[in-house]
């Protein structure tokens, strides 16, 4: 009988490999083992992460100013404490439902023009060889860039800053379209045409789930993109919005009241991206 594999001379033992095989696991990997047998939630993680940060912004801005001074305006406490105020009158709430309503139909345009555009780009290889330049150039110049032509389009308000939120929202939705419709196992769409499926049961049961996972990717893209362009945007002559009231908190110098609308949008964003997440796991099991 030969000599089992690992007697042989040279051959490294079972415990041997295990224990080379740990010790060449990226550093991350056996954090996230260790932090997973802990069993320490990451939503706990999360929590202290931003308690920590809360607790370094008031430290630092109590340390480095004089009490009274202008910039204690700024501390985490001071925002806090304006915040019920401009929740109690409604006056926040209101600027923050203009916000999402725009937001909604600048994603919204963005769905109906860069799904279907990306998903023939993914299945017409010579489409995605003459648009593709256009769309890097396009995709690489910024929003707000856009602003004079806009206004001088479409005018001062709300024309023009939903333009520039579709603007800004199309390509991650184009691309991570077009994206997953290439990546799309070849397949399952001859199992598709071996079953003389038509054109719509292709479509509904083969594409759609196919590439949802890069559609949401692309509208979580999208939504952040969106969300950061707002603010600027929405200081482009409008009377309502987050970022009218940004400018309207600067101009009365109500700074604390300004840091708790600074706030606000940060919360308002995370809950947005999170919801996003949420859908992306549903569909992703």
């Amino acid at each position: 009988m030969s000599e089992p594999i690992s007697a042989r001379r040279g051959a490294p033992s079972r415990a041997t490999a295990i224990a080379a095989g740990h010790s060449t696991r990226p550093v991350a990997q056996r954090l996230r083992a260790h932090a997973e047998a802990s069993h320490v939630p990451t939503a706990l993680l999360g929590l202290l992460g931003l308690v920590a940060t809360f607790g370094l912004w008031w430290l630092g801005l109590h340390l480095l100013t004089a009490p009274g001074s202008l910039q204690r305006q700024f501390t985490p406490d001071a925002a806090l404490a304006a915040l019920p105020s401009l929740i109690s009158d409604g006056h926040l709430i209101g600027q923050a439902v203009v916000s999402l309503r725009r937001v909604a139909i600048g994603i919204g345009w963005a769905l109906l023009i860069g799904v279907p555009l990306g998903f023939l780009v993914g299945r017409m290889r010579w489409l995605d060889a003459t648009l593709a330049p256009t769309f890097q150039f396009l995709r690489m110049v910024s929003p707000l860039s856009w602003m004079p032509i806009a206004v001088m389009s479409l005018g001062i308000g709300e024309r023009s800053v939903c333009f520039l939120l579709a603007f800004a929202a199309v390509w991650p939705l184009l691309m991570n379209t077009a994206a997953g419709v290439a990546q799309l196992d070849a397949r399952w769409l001859e199992l598709g045409e071996s079953l003389a499926a038509t054109r719509t049961e292709i479509i509904v049961h083969i594409f759609i789930p196919g590439i949802a996972s890069h559609v949401l990717t692309g509208l979580r893209l999208a939504l952040g993109v969106v969300w950061i362009v707002l603010v600027p945007a929405e200081m482009l002559g409008v009377s309502a919005g987050l970022g009218y009231l940004i400018l309207d908190t600067r101009d009365r110098l109500a700074y604390s009241e300004l840091t708790a609308v600074i706030l606000t949008i940060g919360a308002i964003g995370f809950a947005l991206d999170s919801l996003i997440r949420l859908v992306y796991r549903k569909f992703a099991a």
